[in-house]
């Protein structure tokens, strides 16, 4: 559907940890679509939900090493909540830490938050981790998270969802 949409940016996949049994299996369909679409495979993103307890680090090393083989990158979604921690982020090592709504909302107006947050840009930029902000809903936000350093960001305050459609630039609210 990407390809067919003409999507030129990253496609992002969410998945469960514990349900891939053994990564070259999954990821067969993936490789199909994509080399049936011409979609590139660099430009695909697996993004490991932090709602679930990883049993097995060996096993879930396995599944990143061999989905970078292929090119694929890999994120931390919902960072800051659920199973997720500094201990993950250095066994697991992504590309990319999407930092979860609880963390940002009203970060404007709670200096802890944003602390927390402007430090992991700083962590980010030291490891080589790419930080997005999830979540934005209002313009004091972006401010704030600005302010901390945040390059990435993602919510309804620039684009509400769109079912089987991608924004385009007009209903996009872009920063200066």
């Amino acid at each position: 559907m990407a390809s067919g949409l003409g999507l030129s940016g990253t496609l992002n996949i969410n998945f469960l940890p514990n349900a891939v049994y053994e990564a070259r299996a999954c990821i067969r369909r993936t490789l199909d679509a994509a080399g049936r679409t011409g979609f590139p495979l660099d430009r695909l993103t697996f993004e490991f939900t932090e709602n679930e307890r990883i049993s097995d680090v060996a096993h879930m090393l396995s599944i990143i090493e061999e989905y970078r083989r292929h090119g694929f990158r890999i994120a931390l979604d919902d960072f800051a909540t659920g199973y997720s921690g500094l201990a993950r982020l250095a066994n697991l090592k992504p590309d990319i830490i999407k930092l979860d709504r609880a963390l940002i909302r009203d970060c404007d107006e709670d200096r802890v938050r944003l602390a927390i947050v402007a430090s992991m840009v700083s962590l980010g930029a030291e490891i080589g981790i790419k930080v997005v902000a999830e979540g934005i809903e209002r313009i004091g936000e972006v401010e704030a998270l600005r302010g901390a350093g945040v390059r990435f960001m993602q919510g309804f305050y620039f684009a509400k969802p769109i079912f089987e459609g991608i924004a385009t630039p007009s209903q996009i609210r872009w920063l200066a």
